[in-house]
């Protein structure tokens, strides 16, 4: 019982340290810094802005986009068209919009999406 008591008695002292601690002391730097300051917007990899092809910048409306807000993008478009296929839900109908920018195909999977997208941003070196 005294083991038990021991591990619970350490876990209230972590706790009470815890709660005892002020928010500003806490938070980190990076946490408090201003978007300006940090330079937001230049993430790296798929977070990284980039200039995209038209027939992408005029889908999203933005002529530089991160790889990650375009895959947002795009599946934000599918499903206020309710656009996936009832019985294969893995499975995207293209409409006119989407065709242009999905090479066309009238079908395409759910897992294709991200590499079919990959044709509109610049190849990085």
């Amino acid at each position: 019982m005294s083991g038990i008591s021991r591990v619970f008695g350490g876990f209230r002292t972590l706790m009470a340290k815890a709660a005892t601690a002020t928010p500003a002391a806490t938070a980190t730097p990076a946490a408090t810094a201003t978007p300006a300051a940090t330079g937001a917007g230049s993430g790296k990899g798929i977070l990284k802005v980039v200039p995209v092809k038209k027939p992408l910048a005029e889908f999203a409306g933005e002529s530089e986009l991160s790889r990650a807000s375009a895959v947002k993008k795009v599946w934000e478009y599918i499903k206020s068209q309710n656009l996936q296929n009832p019985a294969n839900r893995k499975e995207i109908l293209c409409d006119d919009k989407l065709k242009t920018i999905m090479d066309g195909k009238d079908k395409v999977g759910f897992t294709e999406i991200t590499k079919l997208l990959s044709a509109h941003f610049p190849k990085s070196v």
